[in-house]
């Protein structure tokens, strides 16, 4: 006989709706309920009851054991809509083929040319910061990784475009962020119509241009291009689903990782101290990333507290079984990196700050530290993205003297955990520099 998954009664609900208003965002409910009911609870509403699950059990069963099980692909989902058959919603040997296609461009052995144009879309950016008044770091970080994306792996200089295209980004960012679609699945998503048509004809003109060029073909258009089963079509959901994740997450992460460090002057100090010593005044280069230790603490552990990727959501093709749970066939699963990030049987003084904690010898249990997914389809960017952050920082930290402007701020959870209302600095360029 099946146990029966436990939902949070009245009392429950209660605390959990007092942690949301004292701490401004619904992850603190799911920390009330992940304490009182477990690994492994369901929240019943109207027409949607999914099964959420935290902890290094429950992520290796949603990302190894049973991932054959569990679909990606919801068809309903406005991410699905949107992506149409992008990488991040297809199954089985779909996405297998379209990854096969996409990894060259995103392989270790590429980023080495793309440090330099990291590098300067990160200056081209900060060069503009006023010393008089704050900036918003939120937006800024924005700026920077989409100027790096679609330089490095549409080999697009997107300045032109940027504050063009900026509202219609936004817009499709929100489209497939969490919402009452998930709830009432029929509720129309009204009101992106425009900011859609906008991406679309931009990334149908960048490919019709690319075809028409005469170029070589290591990033990732060119590739895609050149691979004779790719229609323009799906060439665009490739390209959109980049954008979108691959920019979005970066985000979350610069952003976060600048907050924190303003939060932590001391950190920000050692953080400081260490790129002043491995690079001087020089530009980054990639023999130097891995001695740049202290700052890949201080990313580790704001990846840690806010996952960009904060949770999966995943629909069981069967009925499964987990612990003795029963899961029948078609319910939502939902897997939380936050949770299981802030599990408090793996991480000491889980909500706290601290990157000592992810010292040069430190291994973390396996699957309780999953900022970039896990088992075969864990991110396809982290190589890129985890080079790219410590680039832009290492180029904000070497020559600006950053202040966090008093707020507060909690995470919202959009197509990725990021903060709001954003993150207010002032950034004084450091003499010499």
């Amino acid at each position: 006989m099946s146990l029966k998954i436990p939902s949070p009664d009245a009392n429950i609900g209660l605390r959990a709706l007092q942690a949301m208003r004292r701490e401004g965002h619904i992850l603190a409910a799911m920390q009330v309920f992940h304490a009182e009911l477990g690994d492994i609870f369901r929240v019943t509403l109207p027409g949607f009851r999914p099964v959420f699950m935290a902890g290094p059990e429950a992520c290796r069963f949603v990302l190894v054991s049973a991932r054959g099980d569990l679909r990606w692909r919801a068809e309903g989902d406005p991410v699905v809509r949107l992506l149409r058959h992008g990488l991040l919603v297809e199954d089985g040997e779909t996405h297998d083929s379209l990854r096969r296609q996409i990894n060259p461009a995103l392989h270790k052995k590429m980023l080495e040319g793309y440090i330099d144009s990291m590098w300067r879309c990160t200056q081209q950016v900060s060069d503009a910061w006023p010393a008089s008044r704050p900036v918003d770091m939120l937006v800024e970080m924005r700026r920077i990784a989409l100027l790096i994306l679609m330089e490095n792996l549409y080999r697009v200089d997107f300045t032109p475009e940027l504050q063009r295209l900026w509202r219609a980004i936004l817009r499709t960012i929100e489209y497939i962020s969490p919402g009452l679609w998930m709830i009432w699945g029929g509720i129309p998503r009204i009101g992106y119509g425009r900011a859609l048509r906008q991406m679309d004809a931009y990334l149908y003109r960048i490919i019709h241009m690319r075809r028409s060029a005469v170029g070589t073909a290591n990033d990732l258009l060119g590739l895609l291009i050149t691979a004779p089963e790719m229609s323009d079509d799906l060439i665009r959901d490739q390209l959109l689903t980049i954008l979108i994740a691959g920019h979005d997450t970066s985000t979350a992460l610069l952003s976060w990782t600048l907050y924190l460090l303003g939060k932590h002057p001391e950190a920000m100090e050692r953080a400081r101290a260490e790129i002043d010593t491995v690079l001087g005044t020089r530009p980054l280069e990639l023999s130097q990333i891995s001695q740049l230790t202290y700052l890949g603490q201080v990313l580790n552990e704001a990846l840690r507290l806010y996952p960009p990727i904060h949770l999966g959501s995943r629909i069981a093709a069967t009925d499964l079984e987990f612990h003795g749970y029963h899961i029948p066939a078609g319910t939502r699963v939902v897997y939380s990196i936050y949770l299981t990030h802030r599990h408090r049987d793996y991480w000491p003084e889980p909500d706290c700050f601290n990157p000592e904690r992810f010292a040069p010898d430190f291994r973390p249990a396996p699957y309780t530290f999953l900022p970039f997914g896990g088992g075969p389809r864990n991110c396809i960017g982290a190589a890129f993205a985890q080079v790219e952050v410590k680039v832009v920082l290492a180029q904000i930290l070497q020559n600006f003297d950053l202040k966090l402007v008093g707020q507060s701020v909690h995470p919202h959870m959009g197509a990725t955990l990021e903060p709001r209302p954003g993150v207010l600095m002032l950034a004084r360029r450091r003499r010499g520099n």
